[in-house]
């Protein structure tokens, strides 16, 4: 018998390296987690301050193909990576104060949801029409992330970042689900409509029915913004009003933008004193009234004398009602109001802000966020009460609605001044917190988009930028820079017919909860059928 010896100085005959066609099989199973985390970041591209709306169309098409025919688990895992990448950057900034952690944990829990619908995409992928049951399950989960948890986070629906795309007119039929429903449908159609052309090069055989459902996904969407254009109008259908929004800016950004006592009030008041010199200057024309931003009054008018004074100081210079922002304490209770300050009354109404921001006006599990860092609690020491009117101020007759700051991401919170009798919209906002991010202009879109939504002139004054005045139609006709002094003024339409979506208020997101929900049923149906068939 022969024995051959194999020498331990080669290492490579011991253990084979794997064949390259192993090597590359690895690398191709790792495209569609790769894919899925890039389309995220596509679909933030396509977010403000960019105009890249169309990069949604492509994300969604993406999204589609790496969902087709996965297991649940795949799906999760690859929803997931979608979602991290999407929310990832765009969220960013809720972390440029208190550090990474809050921010990380935010994605975290929100990537979540996204990875839930990933699931229930692949499960319909497989049914006719699929892109209609896949662009419900979208807006489903977005309506969930709107409520939970700690009364919902819907900061990037997909309806706010088409301020500028040709989809906007149906946010006049049916809100943010609509819209965001049309762009979601178009995406997904768009990527069965290029598979289906390839499977037609392979094959040569035409799946009409597949092919039509394909192409109406992508062209419906298309016709009916077109169609919709009908509903946006600027006319003026109870006269104009003359309207002046002041940003005062702040002595610094961050949380301690108000730390200097007084500070931000008279940056507002000396800037409504400019806007009053320069009206009697005939620079400018007098506004009706003036609206202040959030928390353009750093302390309590109503417990100290001096802030009372310097705001009615700035009502009378200007000779007409100012809106002021400000934190006040009511029997025992932290309120983020705003007050309708007269020149000759007084304060005379306000509104209390109802949709408050968790972990920043009020703290949920305070005690388990106080155990893993007690800064954290040390920044919202008292948490702050909701207010349980909405927010329409009569001010000789016009009637403005308010919603303040983070209250503009939500539907409700903006639908309900209009069906109160608002004729135009007020946001007033604080950004100051969030330095130079891109929050601003997220939040700035968002009010775009309600102004189509309810065909209303929207303003938006913040302390520290970006303050502009939007047309019903969503156009920006004013804005000013950001960290700047300065003073807006401009007659606006009032308006009060209401569009299908003030009409329709939340039934036409519930239509679309309960598609998703037949789309589930279905894919469930179909797989237990087959299941079945496989064991006969």
């Amino acid at each position: 018998m022969t024995v051959t010896a194999t020498s331990v100085d080669q290492p490579d005959q011991l253990q084979p390296r794997p064949a390259p066609g192993v090597r590359g099989g690895r690398l191709l199973r790792l495209v569609p987690a790769a894919a899925s985390a890039l389309c995220g970041v596509l679909l933030y591209v396509s977010f403000p301050p960019r105009t890249l709306w169309w990069l949604a169309l492509p994300a969604f098409a993406g999204f589609g193909w790496v969902l087709r025919g996965r297991s649940r688990k795949a799906a999760f895992g690859l929803g997931y990576l979608f979602g991290l990448g999407f929310l990832l950057p765009l969220l960013v900034w809720t972390g440029v104060e208190v550090g990474p952690g809050p921010w990380l944990a935010l994605v975290a829990i929100e990537a979540v949801f996204v990875a839930l619908v990933g699931v229930g995409v692949a499960a319909v992928s497989r049914l006719p029409a699929w892109p209609v049951w896949a662009a419900a399950l979208w807006t489903a989960g977005e309506a969930v992330r709107a409520r939970v948890p700690f009364h919902g986070f819907p900061w990037g629906k997909i309806a706010f970042g088409q301020a500028d795309g040709v989809f906007l007119p149906l946010a006049a039929v049916g809100g943010t689900p609509v819209l965001g429903f049309a762009v979601v449908l178009c995406g997904f159609g768009l990527y069965e409509a290029g598979r289906l052309a390839v499977e037609w090069r392979r094959t040569r055989v035409v799946r009409r029915v597949a092919a039509t459902a394909a192409l109406l996904s992508v062209a419906v969407p298309v016709v009916g913004a077109v169609a919709a254009r009908g509903l946006v109008s600027d006319t003026a259908e109870n006269g104009t009003a003359t309207v002046a929004l002041i940003q005062g800016n702040v002595p610094r950004s961050g949380l301690e933008f108000n730390a200097q006592r007084r500070a931000v009030l008279d940056y507002h008041a000396r800037e409504t004193h400019k806007l009053a010199d320069d009206v009697r200057a005939g620079k400018v024309a007098k506004p009706d009234y003036v609206l202040w931003p959030e928390n353009s009054s750093d302390i309590d008018p109503f417990a100290y004398p001096d802030a009372a004074v310097v705001i009615e100081q700035a009502a009378k210079d200007i000779g007409v009602p100012v809106s002021v922002g400000g934190v006040v304490e009511k029997d025992g209770k932290l309120l983020n109001e705003q007050i309708l300050w007269d020149p000759v009354k007084g304060p005379t109404q306000t509104y209390d802000k109802r949709q408050i921001q968790p972990f920043g006006e009020y703290l949920p599990l305070r005690s388990l966020v106080g155990a893993i860092n007690k800064n954290w609690t040390g920044m919202v020491r008292q948490d702050f009460s909701r207010g349980v009117q909405p927010g329409v101020f009569d001010i000789d007759g016009a009637k403005v609605g308010l919603a303040t700051c983070y209250e503009a991401a939500f539907d409700w919170a903006v639908r309900d001044t209009v069906t109160h009798g608002a004729e135009m919209i007020s946001v007033p906002s604080n950004n100051a917190t969030f330095d130079r991010s891109e929050m601003t202009y997220q939040q700035l879109a968002m009010s775009r988009i309600r102004a189509v939504e309810h065909s209303r002139t929207v303003t938006v004054p913040v302390t520290s930028g970006v303050s502009a005045v939007i047309m019903p139609d969503g156009r920006i006709t004013q804005r000013t820079g950001m960290f700047v002094p300065a003073y807006l003024v401009q007659k606006v339409p009032l308006r009060t017919s209401t569009t299908p979506a003030t009409e329709l208020g939340i039934l036409p997101e519930l239509a679309l909860v309960l598609v998703a929900a037949g789309g589930i049923g279905w894919a469930i149906g179909s797989g237990l059928r087959a299941r079945r068939a496989g064991d006969a």
